[in-house]
């Protein structure tokens, strides 16, 4: 009891300073597609990808405000909580639980106002059960408003458990989440999305088992902004929403200046084959080389090694 009164007599705190993106961290995104403007942190959408905090976090309630701006089409955009500090394998997104930031969108298995789902490997209970069995809470009501009109979310975090008020009330929840520590991350996906008045009252933990933990960042950095091939050399490669892909008769895709000793990550694929994720020791001293038969993505670099 002493916890949680000492934590709620410092009340939530400020998660962006309305002037600059410290605290966040872009993972796999270009340097252009999240900035500071008016007041908000605004994601252009490309390439797909994630930018998250700079902490882990366990149990919290986080309020903040959003809206699309795309007028007509599908908008969407997203918080990850709980996530990894790097991309699942594949994937331009981390694992974690997904809380939906979506315009424009109904189908039978997905709504625009505020599903809560499991991505890339984590897990969770649906509060009601998905008429398709996945793990997406669809919500209560619908209440998100359409484009160019701010909608308020409250998330509430505790013990696994993750909940989501939608404009004043509760919508969605899912139980018995994996990871249920980890970071949180603003989505880009296809579409710009505001963000404002993002802010956290952390609570007193709940003791997770370590297999409920998120990874923790690790030292690595991308070396890929997903939309162009700034910092590589390669006749026939072309840069598309975060993959690196060979045309026919192209040559090796090289790091423009070598790299000293560490640690190489990457994901990459035959043409014909699933994703895997490559880890490298490198010597220093020589570019990065990768052969002209696969698509590669989330290029990440530790400097050091192990």
């Amino acid at each position: 009891m002493l916890a949680l009164a000492l934590l709620l007599a410092a009340g939530p705190r400020p998660l962006f300073d309305g002037q600059s993106l410290a605290g966040w961290v872009p993972v796999n995104v270009a340097p252009s597609t999240f900035r500071v403007q008016d007041g908000c942190i605004v994601t252009t959408g490309s390439p797909t990808g994630y930018m998250r905090s700079e902490k882990q976090y366990e149990n919290f309630v986080l309020e903040f405000e959003w809206k699309h701006t795309r007028p007509a089409g599908m908008a969407n955009s997203g918080l990850f909580v709980w996530g990894d500090p790097l991309p699942a394998v594949g994937t331009g997104y981390t694992r974690s639980i997904e809380v939906q930031v979506l315009n424009n969108y109904e189908a039978d298995w997905a709504t625009s106002h505020g599903d809560l789902f499991s991505i890339w490997g984590a897990r969770c209970k649906p509060d009601r059960p998905h008429p398709k069995g996945i793990e997406r809470c669809l919500p209560s009501e619908r209440r998100v408003k359409g484009p160019g009109y701010w909608n308020h979310y409250k998330v509430t975090a505790n013990d696994g458990r993750l909940t989501l008020a939608v404009n004043g009330k509760e919508v969605s929840g899912v139980s018995g989440c994996s990871p249920r520590v980890g970071y949180l991350a603003l989505e880009s996906e296809g579409s710009e999305c505001w963000f404002r008045n993002i802010r956290l009252q952390e609570l007193p933990s709940t003791d997770p088992k370590p297999e409920d933990r998120a990874g923790e960042w690790q030292g690595h950095k991308s070396l890929f902004d997903g939309l162009t091939l700034t910092g590589f050399q390669g006749d026939g490669w072309t840069a598309s929403d975060g993959v690196l892909k060979p045309k026919a008769g192209a040559g090796p895709l090289r790091t423009a200046a070598p790299l000293p000793a560490g640690e190489l990550m990457f994901d990459t694929h035959l043409r014909t084959g699933d994703w895997v994720r490559v880890v490298v020791q490198l010597a220093g001293g020589k570019p990065a080389e990768w052969p002209a038969d696969a698509e590669v993505r989330n290029l990440f670099f530790k400097e050091g090694g192990k």
